[in-house]
């Protein structure tokens, strides 16, 4: 790898955080992790947040040529926000992504104020946390989890990306914190700078070039949320490119050349590049499968599934009441029955109404204006049934390429790669 230049990209999440170095032609050549448990019991804790990602950067900077590193950013939590003195200490324990505010006067002026679009609504919203810590004695600024991570690195803690403030009320169209915002009696003075993700903040600062042993030309570029992060590092980057989410629930998002907005299903859009980045998530998903069958089973049952043929069962299969996207409806009847006799015929039944939802979920962004579905990336558990991604590719009709990583500080390492294009370094 002599010569060649190298990115790092580092994800935080809520069990502890991951480093991976990657080439300009996206190769990951060096990853490692570290949890934070090995650091503090209390996953809230800003000091672990940060010995985690020490630990993890130091692991892949051991067998890759310090020398040959170009850029570094960061991926965190969605939401996650702590206040901070001038000098970047924390000031209180952060509120994480699903932390709520309950103080009502806080959420009423929001609701009175932010527009019906806006990602800034509702009781975990970054923009409730911002004001909620407002008051503290001595505090400069309130910011995200990725930002005070970067700000180790550059010594710059007033800076955020436009993925991480979109759910404190930043305004991604006009690319800036609207005046809105003041009329909820929000202290703007405490909103961080906002940057595109994949944008250079600074070059590395002279103190964490020398921890790291780095050259001082190291550019820290803009990163992103989680979620974002881990769209990007599956390699999905056209509009119309769209990626499933077989986890416990099934999430779809899709790259689009224009936002979209749909509050009733709670659907926004993240700013990447000249693109956007929207999706909802359905309640139904591995969840389901989970309560009738184990993994053995699944493995087993699949192997007698015919994938090219339907069940003919119209099944929607939830847990319980309610769905939220493609249909929202917090009062919808799970649709599970008749139960065949045979569990193969069964679980063949979940796997097409999952796959029938998946179809309409995508066909919902496109009635709001997403572009034609060109192709869908798979990631999570249920990405690896080869049955189900086989029923899945009939019900979709578009091409299903695999991922190139799962792995969001992959999509972080992507970032970096853009902003060192950006910096004319690359």
């Amino acid at each position: 790898m002599t010569g060649e230049a190298l990115f790092i990209g580092i994800d935080i999440g809520t069990s502890g955080a991951r480093a991976v170095v990657m080439t300009a032609s996206f190769d990951v050549v060096a990853s490692a992790s570290a949890r934070l448990d090995a650091f503090s019991p209390n996953h809230r804790d800003p000091a672990a947040w940060w010995s985690a990602v020490q630990s993890a950067l130091s692991q892949v900077l051991v067998s890759v040529e310090r020398k040959q590193i170009r850029a570094i950013s960061i991926d965190g939590t969605s939401g996650t926000v702590l206040p901070v003195d001038a000098s970047g200490a924390p000031l209180a324990e952060p509120l994480m992504y699903n932390d709520p505010v309950s103080d009502r006067a806080i959420l009423d002026a929001i609701a009175a104020n932010a527009p019906e679009s806006s990602a800034a609504h509702g009781a975990t919203s970054g923009l409730a946390k911002l004001m909620h810590f407002q008051t503290i004695r001595s505090v400069s600024h309130i910011i995200h989890q990725a930002d005070w991570l970067s700000g180790h690195f550059t010594g710059l803690y007033n800076v955020s990306d436009e993925n991480n403030a979109l759910k404190t009320g930043y305004d991604p169209i006009e690319r800036r914190w609207p005046l809105w915002i003041g009329s909820t009696r929000t202290h703007m003075e405490m909103l961080p700078h906002v940057l595109p993700a994949g944008l250079p903040i600074s070059t590395i600062s002279a103190q964490a070039a020398a921890a790291f042993d780095l050259p001082p030309s190291v550019i820290i570029v803009a990163g992103t949320t989680d979620g974002c992060a881990s769209f990007l590092a599956t390699g999905a980057n056209q509009p119309g490119d769209g990626v499933t989410a077989l986890g416990t629930t099934l999430t779809v998002k899709v790259l689009s050349d224009r936002p979209l907005f749909a509050p009733e299903f709670g659907l926004y859009s993240h700013r990447i590049g000249d693109m956007w980045l929207a999706g909802g998530a359905s309640n139904t998903g591995g969840n389901v499968l989970a309560h009738y069958f184990d993994n053995a089973q699944i493995e087993r049952l699949s192997a007698t599934i015919d994938p090219a043929t339907d069940a003919g069962l119209d099944y929607y299969p939830l847990l319980r009441d309610g769905e939220r996207f493609p249909i929202n409806d917090p009062a919808m009847k799970p649709r599970m029955e008749p139960r065949p006799d045979s569990d193969a015929q069964f679980l063949k039944a979940i796997f097409e109404g999952i796959a029938n939802i998946e179809h309409m979920a995508y066909g919902r962004l496109a009635g709001l204006g997403a572009p034609e579905l060109r192709s869908v990336r798979s990631v999570g558990g249920g990405a690896k049934n080869v049955v189900w991604s086989a029923i899945r590719a009939r019900k979709l009709g578009v091409r299903m390429p695999p991922v190139l990583s799962e792995e969001a500080a992959a999509g972080a390492a992507r970032l970096a790669i853009q902003g060192a294009k950006s910096a004319g370094v690359l």
